[in-house]
């Protein structure tokens, strides 16, 4: 009772420079592992896709993987306070390796988005866990300084990745399918540095899982992905179809909802979005996500379709972007750390994100690669100033006991605004695609047998082409690709407002999970007690010579000092507990502690 009565929150462990770069070189390895697995199938797509099943198949095999991992994204930060972050991170790891081999040996286009489906849970748990972590022992004033790095994982990921997939493809002795199986070696190692350097206290929560929020989220989530994915290609937008998936999305919504405020613990608390931050934060991520995988995805399209470049060199056309990425997320992490102000790089960042998708959807078949590194250097400078930050807002304007709950949140709707980027951006190029080609094709006045579209497969043989069929392939992609990037300066401008009503709060120098708070003693709770410990004094200052197990227990909590015990117990009644008594008797009774004198009650 004396240590319920003097309870303070526990003292969180200090970690050094050394130890945080410890722990994040297992984090950043990981990271590492997954994104490269994105990129480098990113420039691979176009070929993969051609060879298994064809172009309009292109932003299943994309946003398989960005569904999965969006609706996986806040599960795994909840389940994470019940299991650990270590297990949960390392079994999103293997998750993700046993996905990544089966989806090298997929045999038509249905095995392989099923296995990005699934690779794609493994890769919402490494990017929501990371940065959960991160936040658990570095403080907010100092995460910026360390954010950085975890931007310079995305820098390196998005160079390698494109790099190493071209090279795969290019290969011929190696094929696309090494393009999967090239992460498993980078998985090994970094389960085995995460095993050895990150050591995480252990900390028991009361918590359990959210079955019926997390399936009614998923559902809500899958029900809008599909919809937009197949809308206006397996079925017209007016039609059952789109009504249907609609009414699902929102009654699952609305369940959802419904579920999160009677769940004992929430995947996403209802608490949450009464905090402004979070709502703002979580807004400008969605519109980050939409712009950002947006774009990255049919950047390579425009490349290797429309420039007619290898995958290998479209994939070094992103160096720009990168490199403008790396340095900006880098700088602006070290200038919040030295002055504390973060707000200016969010909002600046995303009114950069759409200078630049207006830019490039300025291109055209012609434009010069210079042109075109200038442009995605604006991209990326965008998307460094903004990313991390927002998560850092997050973080910063949320309880220690929210964690990891807001920092999945905001995980959880970046990457709903990516995998919504890229269906929504799939269907307008396919649509506009389309309808490009059927006006080109008549105005040249050329009739290909069944009145079709060309028949389109991999890059390589869209540059096979005859002309002028394919001078109408390439200038429609052109159109459509422009299309898709300027529908993207709108998105990117309402998150730029979102982040433009931020409350630029105090970054908090404590770091970590807030411990469960003891519950609180009750008025009769805090009498008997109070009285208990003026009983204990009382017994012991009235002791005699003798030894008793109540004098040696309470002499124990003095130090040897060379007394003897019964001189010790006493000095303990009269310095511990009967001061600890008087206040809990007031505490109990503020307007009579007058009553409480001398240790007996008058």
């Amino acid at each position: 009772m004396v240590a319920q009565a003097h309870a303070a929150a526990p003292t969180k462990r200090h970690y050094t420079h050394r130890e945080i770069l410890e722990v994040m070189s297992g984090l950043m390895l990981a990271m590492l592992t997954s994104m490269i697995s994105t990129s480098v199938v990113g420039t691979a797509l176009p070929t993969i896709v051609g060879e298994l099943g064809g172009q309009d198949q292109y932003s299943w095999v994309a946003s398989a993987t960005m569904l999965t991992m969006t609706v996986s994204t806040p599960l795994w930060g909840k389940l994470s306070d019940l299991f650990g972050r270590k297990l949960l991170f390392q079994t999103a790891l293997g998750l993700f390796v046993a996905a990544s081999l089966v989806a090298g040996l997929s045999q038509d286009i249905g095995q392989l988005i099923a296995a990005r489906a699934v690779q794609g849970l493994g890769v919402g748990g490494l990017s929501a866990l990371s940065q959960v972590i991160l936040g658990d022992i570095v403080s907010p004033r100092e995460r910026g300084r360390y954010s950085g790095y975890m931007g310079a994982v995305f820098g390196i990921s998005t160079v390698a990745g494109p790099l190493l997939g071209g090279f795969i493809v290019d290969t011929d002795w190696l094929g696309w399918r090494w393009c999967f199986y090239v992460v498993v070696p980078f998985a090994v190692i970094s389960f085995a540095v995460i095993q050895r350097v990150l050591k995480l206290p252990a900390v028991k929560r009361n918590t359990s899982v959210d079955v019926f929020g997390a399936t009614t989220i998923t559902a809500s989530a899958t029900a809008l992905m599909l919809l937009l994915t197949l809308g206006g290609q397996e079925f017209e937008w007016n039609s059952f179809w789109t009504y249907f998936l609609a009414a699902i999305s929102l009654l699952m919504l609305a369940l959802a909802v419904l579920a999160e405020r009677i769940a004992r613990n929430p995947i996403l608390p209802p608490r949450l979005f009464r905090n402004r931050t979070f709502v703002l934060t979580s807004a400008a991520s969605l519109f980050v996500g939409m712009a950002m995988f947006g774009a990255m995805i049919y950047l390579p399209q425009y490349l290797q379709i429309v420039k007619g470049m290898s995958p290998t060199n479209s994939g070094l056309m992103t160096l720009p972007m990168v490199v403008a990425l790396f340095l900006a997320g880098v700088i602006s992490g070290k200038i919040v750390t030295q002055t504390g102000k973060w707000k200016i790089f969010p909002v600046a960042g995303l009114l950069i994100v759409a200078v630049g998708l207006f830019l490039l959807s300025r291109l055209h078949v012609d434009s010069s690669g210079w042109l075109i590194g200038f442009d995605v250097a604006v991209l990326g400078i965008g998307l460094g100033l903004s990313m991390q930050m927002l998560i850092l807002a997050a973080q910063n304007g949320s309880e220690l006991r929210d964690m990891a709950a807001t920092t999945s949140g905001v995980s959880f709707f970046r990457s709903l605004g990516g995998a919504m980027g890229v269906s929504a951006f799939g269907a307008i190029l396919t649509n506009r695609l389309k309808d490009e080609m059927a006006t080109m094709l008549a105005e040249a006045g050329i009739r290909l047998p069944g009145g079709s579209s060309p028949k389109l497969g991999s890059p390589a043989e869209i540059q096979k082409l005859a002309e002028p069929i394919k001078h109408i392939v390439l200038e429609s992609f052109t159109r459509g690709l422009e299309t898709v990037f300027l529908v993207g300066v709108p998105i990117a401008l309402i998150g730029f407002v979102a982040a433009l009503f931020l409350k630029e709060l105090p970054l908090r120098a404590a770091a970590g999970p807030a411990p469960d708070a003891p519950k609180p003693l009750s008025k009769d709770d805090l009498v008997l007690a109070g009285l208990l410990l003026e009983l204990v004094a009382q017994r012991v200052e009235r002791a005699g010579g003798e030894g008793s197990a109540l004098l040696s227990a309470v002499a124990r909590m003095a130090p040897p000092d060379g007394r003897s015990e019964r001189e010790r117990a006493r000095t303990v009644a009269q310095t511990v507990l009967r001061p600890t008594s008087r206040a809990l008797l007031a505490q109990a009774a503020p307007a009579q502690q007058h009553l409480v004198s001398g240790g007996v009650t008058r």
